[in-house]
């Protein structure tokens, strides 16, 4: 059995559980894929059982059977909307108490895949449906140490595409055009990501997900704020992504404004990793909630609460925002714990009008506690 499939079958029996059933149409549940393995084209009502005992198994249509096949699981199929009516109670083999992803009343959106219509027809079986969000946790969050090793090299990639732009920065620099080199030394050393880079400048910077297009492009110049925001993974299918925010003044010396609230955002990261070191050097679980108040209560005693408008932090994997626990009580109130294996990014920002600020790091929680697997920025970096 695969080591993720293994992990949420054992997941299952100390949540006490029968089983974890998960449910695709059309690949929007990227929890199953993750489980399972690499996406396939599917188009069907998609099932997944991971029984408390026994193999796991799906039921497919007949049409998406041989994408199905190359997994290796036991597999039911059926055809008509009236043979996956018999069917489907058949193949949850009598289970009365099942996890499913949802959360109740949506407060954790990442958890929430399945849909209202297919959570009621497995209730109106008489089962009792759970959330998944601790066997996600558990199976799908934590990473292997291959994923460790892909992410790290990932990680060094990145830094040194980041440098390699940085240094290139001169007179007739865009946004767009530097987003668009990130990308390309990207491709160059082998690495791919979803969705456009943040490079952002002066009030910009204040949109925490503003991206440059070709038509919304601004010049960078001497006396600017820049921030760069980027995310990538090695390119092959399944591996795990690095994601670090980068802050730059072009010139001989930061305003102080800009110097004053970049301090308080690196204060406010630092924050965050000692309250997740201080819980596991005392033994005591780390909620994903608590490193949020941690983070938070230094912007706010330094007077700039209402500028920090998001998260501290969120899981990462083979998605950039993945489905474990997030540093969040802002947002969401997210009480699952950093458990070993999990991956992070802490990253508190302040955003003022003129220009905002946010300073990205990794962690990876392994059996000892966090490790901080990016660059930290210590300084504001010059581009002279």
């Amino acid at each position: 059995m695969d080591e993720r499939l293994a992990r949420a079958q054992q997941a299952v029996r100390e949540a006490g559980l029968d089983g974890w059933l998960l449910y695709d149409f059309q690949g929007k549940n990227p929890i199953f894929w993750q489980l399972v393995g690499e996406p396939r084209h599917v188009t069907r009502r998609l099932y997944l059982l991971v029984p408390r005992e026994g193999e796991p198994r799906v039921l497919c249509h007949r049409i998406d059977a041989s994408a199905m096949a190359s997994f290796g699981l036991a597999r039911t199929e059926y055809l008509t909307w009236q043979e996956l009516d018999a069917e489907l109670p058949r193949f949850l083999g009598g289970a009365r108490r099942l996890a499913m992803d949802w959360a109740p009343s949506c407060v954790l959106p990442v958890v929430s895949r399945v849909d209202a219509g297919t959570f009621e027809l497995v209730r109106s079986m008489g089962i009792e449906v759970s959330s998944s969000a601790d066997l996600i946790q558990a199976a799908v969050a934590r990473w292997s140490s291959g994923d460790l090793r892909d992410h790290l090299s990932a990680s060094g990639k990145l830094f040194d595409s980041l440098d390699a732009v940085l240094g290139t920065i001169g007179n007739g620099a865009t946004e767009y055009g530097i987003q668009q080199r990130l990308m390309e030394e990207f491709a160059r050393r082998g690495l791919t990501t979803e969705d456009p880079l943040i490079v952002a400048v002066n009030a910009h910077a204040s949109d925490p997900h503003y991206a440059p297009t070709a038509s919304r492009d601004a010049p960078i110049r001497p006396g600017d704020w820049l921030l760069i925001d980027l995310w990538a993974r090695e390119d092959r299918p399944g591996t795990v992504y690095v994601d670090s925010t980068w802050v730059s003044y072009l010139g001989e010396r930061a305003p102080a404004e800009h110097q004053k609230v970049f301090d308080v955002v690196k204060r406010a990261r630092e924050a965050a990793v000692a309250r997740i070191r201080d819980g596991f050097a005392r033994g005591q679980p780390v909620e994903g909630w608590q490193v949020d108040r941690a983070a938070r209560a230094v912007v706010e005693a330094a007077g700039y609460g209402a500028y920090f408008n998001h998260r501290t932090g969120h899981s990462l994997g083979q998605q950039v925002h993945g489905p474990g626990v997030n540093l969040d009580d802002y947002e969401t109130h997210d009480t699952r714990r950093l458990i070993p294996g999990v991956t992070v990014t802490v990253e508190p920002g302040i955003y003022l009008p003129e220009f905002g600020v946010r300073s990205e790091i990794n962690v990876h929680v392994d059996e000892t506690g966090p490790r901080v697997t990016t660059r930290e920025q210590q300084e504001i970096t010059l581009i002279v």
